[in-house]
Parts: structure tokens; sequence; C-alpha cells
């Protein structure tokens, strides 16, 4: 109960909540891409599966605090620059998220066409356990990251928990409207991507203990989206067609 009337404590859960639905961000446009090699019918249980999945990782992870603490331990040292587990998670992750990033750009830039009944993705469609298998092990990554600025802000476990499965209700809840969105518009996926590129080389880069404020990545992201948005709109806006108006008699 004292966790419950404590101000800090719904601070820190706020706080920790708006951080989680960022950090979510990029695993929901990650899935949204894989789930796009999908046939249609097969993609909204794997979008499921996969935000499950996130969840679940996520809350391993709390679940085993000492190896977290420890995570951040180093290892061994290469180059006078010491990698602990963590680095060496990131690392690999971004890697896997770059080269996956940047094969999905290549297949919808020089591909091949699209078959009948397909994916919009170009390319024959995949199979449903390789994107599974694709999203856990991105799915470990993220949840990586996500926890460990967990387990840096707050020092409660219950507010750390509640915090995570909270913000993971709420990305299930918003994903559909963004996933159709991505789905419905090319340019946005491309978007997307080279959004997903940017993630992987910040990874690898938080790895090698360089690490590159969030908003240096999110903020280019966010306006070219603005971009894509109003270059949407402007083209509905074009494409609606003239009404003709029936002419009115003047009174005399």
């Amino acid at each position: 109960m004292e966790l419950l009337t404590s101000p800090e404590v719904w601070v820190s859960f706020f706080t920790l909540l708006i951080l989680e639905l960022i950090l979510g961000v990029d695993n929901v446009v990650f899935i949204s891409i894989l789930t796009g090699r999908l046939p249609e019918e097969q993609r909204p249980r794997a979008r499921f599966w996969g935000l499950l999945m996130a969840l679940l990782t996520r809350l391993a992870l709390l679940a085993t605090l000492s190896w977290m603490v420890g995570a951040t331990a180093n290892l061994f040292k290469l180059f006078g620059m010491g990698f602990s587990w963590r680095d060496i998670i990131l690392i690999v992750g971004g890697l896997f998220l770059l080269v996956k990033s940047v094969h999905e750009i290549h297949v919808r830039l020089e591909g091949p066409e699209p078959e009948q009944g397909g994916n919009g993705g170009g390319g024959k469609t995949a199979g449903f356990t390789s994107v599974i298998i694709q999203i856990a092990l991105l799915d470990i990554v993220f949840s990586l990251d996500s926890v460990i600025t967990a387990v840096g802000m707050v020092d409660e476990l219950v507010v750390m928990a509640a915090a995570i499965v909270v913000a993971i209700a709420l990305t299930l809840v918003f994903a559909k409207p963004i996933w159709g969105f991505i789905d419905r518009h090319p340019t946005v996926k491309m978007l997307a991507l080279s959004f997903l590129v940017l993630i992987g080389a910040a990874l690898i880069a938080d790895g090698f203990e360089q690490h590159i404020p969030k908003g240096y990545v999110y903020g280019p992201i966010a306006f070219s989206l603005l971009v894509e948005l109003l270059n949407i709109r402007a083209k509905k806006a074009a494409a609606k067609p003239v009404e003709l108006r029936e002419p009115h008699a003047k009174d005399h």
C-alpha cells in the first residue's frame, strides 16, 4: 500500500512508462516490416506473438535482476576497450538489425516483382516460423535495452514490471493502426526501414560505449515522417475529383 500512496513511485512509474513506449516504437516498426512478408491471414497472429514475446522477454529479464546488474560488468578487453554481455548483445543485435533492414530495402528497390495475392513487400512470402524466430531474437536486444533503462531508473521491481506490462498493453492497442498505415503506404515503409538502419547503427555504437542520444536518432525520423505525412495529405487532396456545383438562380 505504501507504493500506491507514494508520489515518487507514481512519478517514476509514469516516467518509465513513457520511456518504455518510446523504446517500443522501434520494436513495433521491426515487427511490421517482418510480418509484411507473411501472407495476409498470418500477419495479425505473428504480430500478436511478437508483442507477447517482447513482454515475456522483458519480464524474464526483470526476474533475473542479479544477472542484469552483472551484464554490464566487463568480460574482456580488446584494444583497451572493455566489453560486457550487454555490449556483445547490443553489437550482435545491431548488426542483425542493420543487415536485415538493408536487405529489406534492397529487396524493395531491386528485388523481384511481388507475387499474385502477394505480401506487398516484393519477392516470395516468408515462413511463419522464420519470422517468429527473427522477431524473438530482436526482442531480446530491444528488451535488454528497455530493462536496463528500467533498472537504472526505478528501485522497486513491482513498479518496473507494472510499467512494462502497461506499456506493452498500450502498444498492443495502438500498434494495429500503425501497422495498417505502414502496410498501406510503401514510402512510409521505406522510411521505417531507414529508421531501423539508424537504430541498428545506434545499437552497435552503444555496444562500443559510444552512446548516441535518442533525440539525435528519433528527431530526424520524426521530422521525415512529418514531411511524408504532408506529402500523403497533398497527394490525397490532388486526387480528389472536381465537383461541379449547380448554378443558383438569382433572386429577382
